[in-house]
């Protein structure tokens, strides 16, 4: 089908722009999905997020996408999956268990988490992602994270752009249950860079047919 992209890759733009107005507010009310980067203000200026994903490479990771794909896991909720079958994305459902047909080459060429963000703080520095007032970076991880991890993360992106005059003022991660979003402006104590919002079932699944929708809609 014509609307989507190749991989896939809009419905999960489609779902940061919904997660980040529905956790975090007005400020990302106006966001539309556009390239380079991926979710932009109306006005082309204001605010520009990159959308982007990561999974630790491993064996085991390839094995279990391709069994979730091939339907060998254990079935869940029947809705659920008639949802994932008949869109082709899983994201957001049955506690990511499952990845949908479409998705499945996005997350086969996720790279691990530290890879992604040296590659797209360069990327940034070097114009490849346009002049906005305010920059973010919005990742999905295949991975649960915790705040230990994050931390860490946090601490990692701004020693890759420490020296670097072009910045990501923001660092949102997703992970199935959680929106970690770091404050990578300077002047601020580290403890106050971090906030964790916890993302229900009942928000996801909501995130998840809006996202499809949105796809369809464009069509």
């Amino acid at each position: 089908m014509s609307v989507f992209r190749k991989y896939g890759t809009c419905f999960f733009e489609e779902y940061a722009r919904i997660e980040l107005s529905a956790l975090l507010g007005r400020e990302f009310d106006d966001l539309v999905v556009r390239d380079r980067p991926d979710l932009q203000s109306r006005d082309g200026s204001r605010l520009g997020i990159e959308v982007t994903r990561a999974m630790e490479e491993s064996k085991h990771v390839a094995q279990q996408l391709l069994k979730e794909v091939a339907g060998i896991v254990p079935a869940g909720d029947r809705a659920d999956l008639e949802s994932i079958s008949e869109s082709g994305y899983a994201y957001g459902l049955r506690e990511g268990q499952y990845v949908g047909a479409r998705e499945l080459s996005y997350w086969q060429l996720a790279q691990p988490l530290r890879s992604i963000l040296k590659s797209k703080v360069s990327k940034l520095g070097h114009g490849l992602y346009g002049h906005f007032g305010k920059k973010g970076l919005f990742v999905f991880s295949k991975d649960n994270m915790n705040e230990g991890q994050m931390a860490r993360t946090c601490r990692y992106m701004m020693q890759l752009q420490a020296e670097q005059e072009i910045r990501y003022n923001r660092l949102y991660l997703a992970d199935i249950n959680e929106l970690f979003v770091c404050n990578l402006d300077d002047g601020l104590s580290f403890d106050a860079r971090l906030v964790i919002i916890p993302v229900s079932r009942e928000q996801r699944r909501d995130f998840y047919l809006r996202a499809v929708d949105a796809q369809i809609s464009q069509g």
